[in-house]
């Protein structure tokens, strides 16, 4: 299955012809797992939010730095929405066909409803690669931000940058 998942984004970027660079690694399910297989990986690397509005009605997919703190009551004011909060492991395989700890924006391969609404940091655009995993959490795909860009936009979904304010507290790497 996971062997399946991968194949699928594989697939797709190659229909796309965006090139990638694949890093194995053991399992991680948290940013800080990640970074510890990071080690020599170029580019930006991203930590992926599900969440949804408190009607339910909404789900967006954050993407941001991997050492910026989310604000999601900030955000929330910023998209007129009364509250975010994390969706549940239900909803995230509904409407991206993942499972926890393999969020990414790859999953907007499996939202042919287009759905969900993509919220990408707007420092990430001055990136020349970035990271992401390929629907499956023992793998990273380095690809080029103008080919993530390409991606989105075959992907069809609505997205949007935001300016997402680094936190002050920065954790080391």
């Amino acid at each position: 299955m996971t062997e399946d998942k991968e194949k699928k984004v594989n697939d797709v970027l190659d229909k796309l012809k965006i090139s990638f660079t694949r890093h194995s690694h053991s399992p991680v399910f948290t940013v800080e797992q990640a970074v510890k297989q990071w080690k020599g990986i170029q580019g930006s690397h991203c930590k992926n939010i599900f969440v949804r509005n408190k009607k339910g009605n909404q789900h967006y997919l954050i993407i941001v730095e991997h050492l910026k703190k989310l604000d999601l009551k900030k955000i929330s004011e910023m998209l007129g929405q009364n509250r975010l909060s994390f969706a549940s492991p239900e909803r995230l395989k509904k409407y991206l066909g993942l499972e926890a700890g393999s969020v990414s924006p790859f999953g907007l391969i499996n939202d042919t409803d287009h759905h969900v609404r993509v919220l990408i940091d707007a420092d990430l655009q001055g990136e020349k690669f970035i990271n992401f995993h390929p629907n499956v959490n023992t793998a990273t795909y380095t690809i080029s931000f103008n080919d993530f860009r390409k991606f989105l936009d075959w992907a069809k979904n609505e997205y949007n940058f935001i300016k997402i304010q680094p936190d002050s507290k920065k954790r080391p790497a």
